[in-house]
């Protein structure tokens, strides 16, 4: 047997805030209404628990495909979010990670998501957790990245798929808006 820890510890989750440009130079974010509680019914970034022995990234993607049925390309660690009480089954810690991908792309929802599309990343619906604080941080953290269109679509693109880079740098604030 193991190491074993006399004091509880948090869980670790992941979510995804995976962006696409919208019509008309808008910026779109993927959600996915929650099948379960907490939250049923409300719409939330994707993501899951972490499995014990699973890498952070390889989490993230794996909860990608199960309630979106998305494969992605680059991701970028965004931050931690732990406050307590941010879930009600326990103190969770998120690892958020941020993505895009080309406007195309239509996610299918599976898993625990009873529903996965594009919203109005500026003025999404009601979201669960502290998801909204996750998005905006999100959203500035692209416009920052977008301040050097190279740089943004080698960090969020792969070289295959940079054809949507530019429409979402100039949707994220950066240059040519």
């Amino acid at each position: 047997m193991g190491f074993t820890y006399d004091y509880p510890r948090p869980a670790v989750t992941v979510d995804a805030a995976l962006f696409t440009p919208g019509p008309r130079g808008s910026l779109r974010v993927l959600l996915i209404r929650r099948k379960h509680p907490p939250f049923r019914g409300r719409w939330a970034l994707p993501g899951g628990f972490v499995d014990e022995h699973e890498d952070l990234e390889a989490a993230m993607r794996r909860e990608l495909r199960e309630e979106t049925s998305l494969e992605v390309g680059p991701l970028h660690q965004l931050g931690a979010y732990g406050r307590p009480g941010r879930d009600p089954r326990g103190h969770t810690v998120s690892v958020v990670f941020l993505g895009a991908v080309a406007p195309e792309v239509v996610p299918v929802a599976g898993d625990d998501a009873a529903d996965s599309r594009w919203h109005p990343a500026r003025r999404p619906p009601l979201l669960a957790f502290d998801h909204a604080l996750i998005l905006r941080d999100a959203r500035r953290e692209l416009a920052r990245l977008a301040a050097d269109p190279v740089a943004f679509g080698r960090a969020l693109f792969a070289s295959r798929h940079r054809r949507g880079a530019a429409a979402l740098c100039t949707a994220a604030g950066g240059p040519g808006r």
